[in-house]
């Protein structure tokens, strides 16, 4: 039992003497966590450093630029489907629930002045349904791409704006009050929308966000991207637009060019396409009695439908072949 206590006792002398010699003072302690404090924010700083870097590196810069491209592209394809974005595309004010209720009154009025005129009942189905469903969609279209063309056409004029208003020092909002206020429609109420967002507390890229939506244009796009990148990494604001004003009239000259060099197919398809209903209805204003077998007996209905049919496919091949993106 003495020699238990003895083990006992000389094992804590020696962890206690061991403890003392080993184990650092107050003042040692308070020195090494100064250490590593100062390590971890000079690891912190070096982090920092290494992003900044990073931000500056081309090739970083050129992911993030696909990056955003990427987002913008997917963010232009989910705008272009929805009918709401459509409406707001074309400039109308009026819910897709009104839109829904208009077609259906255009429909139900075809449909029964066809019948009043005594017309089969199928083809009063069939015009019904075109006066309902295509003819309304085909005058948003319409709307949508004559509005898009006309905002198109004088966005190379508000990015000079902007850069000429940075040159002689003015903020980038009083550029876009100045864009608002002198530039036509739809330019200008499209950006005094986006001032007035930008006056309520709504950041640039929220704004630019939403009115992409209202407006999804590649010119649009790209001075967003800009706007965007500028914000995050700085640099020359007014050189970074100029240049994409230079690109932008570029693309103008180029779908003019393109344009005048298509000319001559696009009068040919048109041709073409309205060559054999112009024929049917010219012989049928002539000699009703000719053409009347075709729209009375039975084969003349499948015969007339087979050639609806091809003459829609043929349309549709010469629409693609002429129709080039830019």
């Amino acid at each position: 039992m003495l020699f238990i206590i003895v083990a006992v006792l000389g094992f804590v002398t020696i962890a206690g003497l061991g403890f003392a010699f080993t184990a650092p003072s107050g003042a040692s302690a308070k020195t090494m966590k100064r250490a590593q404090a100062i390590t971890a924010t000079g690891g912190k700083a070096e982090r920092l450093r290494r992003a900044k870097a990073a931000a500056n590196d081309p090739t970083h810069r050129r992911k993030q630029l696909l990056h955003t491209l990427k987002e913008q592209e997917r963010a232009q394809r989910k705008a272009s489907v929805s009918l709401e974005s459509r409406l707001r595309q074309a400039g109308l004010d009026v819910g897709v629930r009104w839109f829904w209720i208009a077609s259906g009154v255009l429909a139900a009025t075809v449909f029964l002045l066809t019948l009043i005129l005594r017309q089969p009942w199928w083809a009063a189905v069939c015009l019904a349904f075109g006066a309902g469903v295509g003819l309304p969609r085909w005058v948003i279209g319409f709307l949508a791409g004559r509005r898009t063309k006309a905002f198109t056409s004088h966005f190379s004029d508000a990015i000079d704006i902007i850069v000429r208003g940075i040159k002689s020092g003015l903020p980038v909002q009083d550029c876009l009050r100045i864009i608002a206020r002198e530039s036509p429609a739809p330019l200008g109420p499209e950006f005094q929308r986006l001032v007035e967002s930008l006056a309520m507390g709504v950041t640039i890229e929220q704004g630019m966000e939403k009115m992409y939506q209202r407006m999804p244009t590649s010119e649009l796009r790209f001075f967003s991207i800009v706007l965007s990148i500028q914000s995050k990494t700085g640099g020359n604001l007014a050189e970074a637009l100029g240049n994409l004003s230079a690109v932008l009239r570029a693309r103008k000259l180029m779908r003019e060019k393109i344009k005048a060099l298509s000319s001559e197919a696009t009068a040919s398809a048109f041709i073409i396409g309205c060559l054999p209903p112009g024929v049917i209805t010219l012989i049928s204003l002539a000699s009703p009695a000719y053409m009347a077998g075709m729209f009375q007996d039975p084969r003349g209905h499948v015969m007339l439908a087979g050639s609806a049919i091809w003459m829609g496919l043929g349309i549709f091949v010469m629409r693609r072949m002429i129709n080039f993106k830019y």
